[in-house]
């Protein structure tokens, strides 16, 4: 008769398994979400760019053009 707090074996090595295959598919998705995180990073450097060019040019035709301040108060 078995004790109920006894385990056999193959229980021990399903459970190894089950969680070596449970570790690298968590690996797996880890690196995915590295890859998508450089490349949202990589995307936000570049509307940072973009956007600091639209600001500057904004900036360049306001004063071109003036934008109804007088500046010599």
């Amino acid at each position: 008769m078995k004790k109920t707090n006894e385990k056999e074996p193959n229980d021990l090595e399903e459970q190894i398994a089950m969680l070596t295959k449970q570790k690298e598919y968590m690996q797996k998705k880890c690196r995915e979400a590295g890859e998508a995180i450089i490349k949202q990073e990589g995307k936000y450097a570049s509307l940072t760019k973009e956007f600091d060019k639209v600001c500057e040019e904004r900036d360049n035709f306001r004063t071109m053009l003036g934008d109804g301040k007088d500046d010599t108060r």
